[in-house]
C-alpha cells in the first residue's frame, strides 16, 4: 500500500508500518520501560522525517516541510556536529568563508538542502552585518 500524505497522518496511528527506529525496529515493537531500548533508538529516522515533510507539504506548510527535509539530512550526523553547525550559525560567530566551509562539508555529507540554507544565511548575515569580523 502506497503512502498518502493527506490521509496517512498521523503516521504513528494510521501507518505505524512506515515508522521504524534507527536500528530498524517497527513502532509496534516499542514499549515504555523496555530496558533493551536506549534513547538513541527513539530518534526520528531520515525516512520518517521525509514522510513527515510530505505530510507538511501536502497540507501547504512549505516552510515546515523544508525544515523537516533538512532535519532528515542532519539526522545521521552526531549530535556534537549538529551543535557545532548551530554554534557557527549564531550571529557574529563565523566569517563568510567559515560558513562556506560548513556548506561544503554538508554537501560531502549528502545534505544539499542544509548546505543551501547555510549559504542563504551567509547572504542574509552579510546584508545585516551579522558575520564575524
Amino acid at each position: 500500500m502506497g503512502f498518502d500524505p493527506t490521509g496517512d497522518y498521523p503516521l504513528g496511528a494510521k501507518r505505524p508500518d512506515l515508522v521504524r527506529t534507527p536500528a530498524g525496529r517497527q513502532l509496534t515493537e516499542l514499549a515504555l520501560g523496555d530496558a533493551r531500548i536506549d534513547a538513541a533508538e527513539l530518534r526520528a529516522t531520515p525516512e520518517t522525517l521525509r514522510l513527515q515533510a510530505e505530510v507538511a507539504r501536502a497540507a501547504g506548510r512549505v516552510q515546515l516541510a523544508d525544515n523537516l527535509l533538512r532535519a532528515a539530512e542532519l539526522a545521521p550526523l552526531p549530535d556534537e556536529t549538529i551543535l557545532e553547525i548551530y554554534g557557527a550559525l549564531r550571529p557574529r560567530r563565523s566569517t563568510a568563508p567559515e560558513l562556506e566551509a560548513w556548506a561544503e562539508q554538508l554537501e560531502r555529507w549528502n545534505a544539499p538542502a542544509t548546505a543551501a540554507f547555510v549559504r542563504e544565511a551567509v547572504g542574509v548575515y552579510a546584508g545585516r552585518g551579522l558575520l564575524a569580523a
